[in-house]
């Protein structure tokens, strides 16, 4: 899927530092009606799964024809992989028959709640969300809220409504970067409110390793927006850095998931180990802060040429350099973006209309290796170098 098979070494290097995973991705998706032009099937899901060996729970991408319909087809497609690798969630509209939808899905086989406050234009706070809210406090429910931008009061609506229906697992996808400025501090009193890793930036995925409890944060890709082995490496990259243990990954990557949607409490794996582990190194952050801005101008359309430019002077360091090794690792990314982007793939017809997208995978992993300096990169292969020594 995507450009995965060009960072397999990245993902091989951190299996074997922390053996035993075995991987839930709790925020993934299938569909094709999405306005935003992203689309995949569920046999494309689970060959993305198959490459971690990796189970997940799915719900669809959005649809304007709404959600009946639609998780008809999210529960149709987990039957069908009846191996385990899908578990169903149901897409709710909490102001179009939301409570009636969520018992007739879960009466089918749904086993989760996916809440969209942005695309469907809800506060939490609305008198419709609270019975949703309280059906999955009486069942035990993982309920799953998209937290990006543009939710008024979101962070202080989910905290409200955690508390007071203690049963819910309220997860916040997207490392609750709308709030998690100050949300952290609510966190450890707040044991059912949990947030995914389903996010693309170093410095968030930092901060909530360093400030959320390891025990409320769940692996997550967002599929198809990014690919579970590509989400894999970011996290675990960004969760070493930050001082979580080998054995506290393995809860966030997959054992603390399986134990939600049994409807269990989730187990308490300590504190949240601080920012002290997270700092960086202010030649790697150079590098950072370019691969980002050529990460910025693809998303907008623009040429990335002069970042990418500037992110390769950065790295040249020196061989003697303690980043040396970093940087190395940095540029045999870049060294295969190029190569991608001059023959992408993994794309078919669904995904057209995201083309530009894979290619960010390569930069957005190499800005992370940038971030993370603490955490060993793979030697560099044959192929890496015989391109450097051609430059």
């Amino acid at each position: 899927m995507y450009a995965d098979e060009l960072i397999r070494p990245w993902y091989d290097s951190l299996r074997e530092l922390v053996p035993g995973i075995k991987p839930f991705d709790i925020h993934t998706h299938t569909g094709w009606n999405d306005p935003d032009g992203f689309a995949i099937t569920a046999d494309k899901l689970v060959e993305a799964l198959e490459l971690v060996d990796g189970r997940a729970a799915f719900f669809t991408l959005a649809d304007p024809a709404g959600y009946r319909a639609a998780n008809d087809r999210i529960l149709a497609e987990a039957e069908s992989h009846g191996d385990g690798r899908l578990v169903p969630f149901c897409r709710i509209d909490p102001r179009n028959d939301g409570v009636g939808e969520a018992e007739r899905a879960l009466a089918a086989g749904a086993k989760g709640i996916k809440f969209h406050p942005r695309a469907e234009k809800f506060r939490l706070a609305e008198p419709e969300v609270e019975p949703v809210i309280a059906l999955a406090h009486e069942r035990r429910l993982p309920l799953i809220v998209h937290a990006g931008r543009g939710i008024p009061a979101l962070g202080r609506d989910a905290v409200d409504l955690a508390q007071r229906y203690p049963g819910v697992k309220l997860i916040l996808a997207h490392a609750g970067i709308s709030d998690l400025a100050w949300i952290w501090r609510e966190a450890a009193d707040t044991p059912n409110l949990l947030f995914d890793t389903a996010w693309w930036t170093a410095a968030d995925l930092l901060a909530l390793f360093a400030y959320i409890p390891p025990g409320q944060i769940l692996f997550g890709s967002d599929a198809p927006y990014g690919t579970p082995l590509h989400s894999e490496v970011m996290t675990l990259r960004c969760a070493l850095q930050a001082g979580v243990t080998p054995e506290q990954c393995i809860e966030v990557m997959g054992g603390q998931a399986k134990r939600i949607l049994a409807g269990e409490d989730p187990l308490d794996l300590g504190p949240a180990p601080g920012s002290g582990a997270a700092v960086g190194d202010l030649m790697l952050d150079r590098v950072y802060v370019f691969l980002l801005s050529a990460v910025g101008r693809a998303m907008g359309g623009g040429s990335t040429e002069e970042y990418m430019a500037l992110s390769r002077l950065a790295c040249e360091v020196g061989e003697d350099a303690p980043q040396a090794h970093a940087c190395k690792s940095i540029l045999a990314l870049l060294d295969r973006h190029d190569r991608y982007v001059a023959a992408p793939t993994g794309l078919d017809q669904l995904q057209e209309k995201a083309h530009f997208f894979p290619a960010l995978h390569l930069l957005i992993l190499a800005a992370t290796v940038a971030r993370t300096p603490s955490v060993p990169v793979p030697e560099p292969e044959p192929e890496d170098l015989d391109e450097r020594m051609r430059r």
